[in-house]
């Protein structure tokens, strides 16, 4: 049966697709040519292939997005998208075409040196883009921050002493600030008028997050991470939206190599060496996950918004985060002990702080594994 398997790589942009085969049966990758990227093109290049029933295909993954994916699936042929970082490439190759590229892909996913990538389906991918906007208005409203501050830094205008900055006594402070020329006043007004409605975005957008997240399948789960130290709403949500169920994953190891936080490593023969985090993977999720690995700088505490977020959780799930509060303040402690520096120990609690999350994700299964939100039934 393999035999009568073809291998389809897919070099996929936003106007075309070009397409090569490789037989199961063995022999050199064929070209098949380029065709539009639209849905009707995509059936029609199906039935000239034989079916969908005989169809293995493949694409990296890029800003193209998983459409492709899933209408191969629905048409009944098995497509994967694969990690474009994880393809194999001969170190003498310079020359770089679309078809040279398709026919890469076919000869390697016939061999099975592919890696593919997890595709969430459409509701899931929904809430993480809905989480991803809201890391952009985030970013958005520091970014508006910082030229306000560069524009009265630059003009000598600072706030009264015990004034913190974005506080309400900071906002009445402007207020009364009068610039010298009227044209930088005019520059205040809009940089303070940009800091406000990108606040407002933000908060639009945390509010339908929260949303999302409480009404979909994954509640339990989410409610669980909480539980953890360091691990609010919007960090357990961009978890779950960015890493679907989190027990796909075999072991820890895994989801901290998947996040990009083990150490890198380069040994030859009898030299080992081991450097920097290799930052592979997820960011979305390294930047939240180390976020939250500054909180177990302080000694283990249970109280305030941490203790009613712990109030009815299951006991195995509340006695896991306790337990992570213990080891990692006390890691902590023993890794500047020891000279390291600040950030470098926060990159090791935020690996072990992964594994405590993984094993809190196995005592709660989500409603469906499907996704963030259930989809409306037809």
């Amino acid at each position: 049966m393999e035999q009568d398997t073809k291998y389809v790589g897919l070099d996929v942009h936003k106007e075309t697709i070009t397409v090569a085969v490789a037989d199961g049966r063995g022999g050199e990758a064929r070209s098949v040519g380029t065709i539009r990227n639209q849905p009707e093109a995509v059936a029609r290049l199906v039935r000239k292939l034989g079916g969908p029933g005989r169809l293995v295909c493949c694409y990296e993954a890029g800003p193209c997005g998983y459409g492709l994916q899933r209408q191969l699936t629905a048409l009944g042929a098995t497509c994967q998208v694969v990690a474009p970082s994880l393809v194999p490439t001969r170190p003498g190759d310079r020359v770089k075409t679309d078809r040279r590229d398709a026919l890469k892909l076919a000869r390697l996913l016939r061999s099975g040196e592919l890696t593919a990538v997890w595709v969430p389906e459409a509701a899931h991918e929904a809430v993480r883009d809905l989480s991803r906007a809201r890391g952009d208005a985030r970013e958005d409203l520091q970014r508006a921050r910082q030229r306000l501050g560069k524009l009265l830094l630059r003009l000598g205008v600072h706030p009264p002493a015990g004034v913190r900055a974005w506080t309400k006594r900071h906002a009445a402070w402007l207020d009364t600030v009068r610039l010298p020329h009227p044209p930088q006043q005019v520059v205040l007004g809009e940089y303070r008028l940009a800091v406000t409605q990108a606040h407002e975005r933000l908060k639009r957008l945390e509010g339908e997050l929260a949303l999302a997240a409480e009404q979909g399948p994954h509640a339990a789960v989410l409610a669980a991470l909480q539980t953890c130290r360091g691990v609010g709403l919007i960090t357990a949500t961009t978890l779950v939206a960015e890493l679907g169920d989190l027990r796909r994953f075999p072991s820890p190891r895994e989801l901290m190599k998947y996040v990009g936080v083990v150490p890198s490593e380069a040994s030859s023969g009898g030299r080992q060496r081991r450097g920097p985090v290799t930052k592979t993977g997820n960011r979305h999720v390294r930047h939240v996950i180390v976020e939250a690995a500054w909180h177990y700088r302080y000694p283990p505490r249970l109280a305030g918004l941490l203790k009613r977020r712990q109030a009815g959780q299951p006991e195995a799930v509340q006695a896991i985060a306790w337990k992570a509060q213990g080891r990692l303040h006390g890691r902590y402690r023993r890794l500047l002990a020891r000279g390291k520096s600040k950030g470098t120990v926060i990159v090791a609690l935020a690996r072990e702080l992964l594994g405590f999350l993984w094993a809190i994700a196995q005592q709660v299964a989500p409603a469906s594994a499907s996704g963030l939100i259930a989809t409306p039934a037809a």
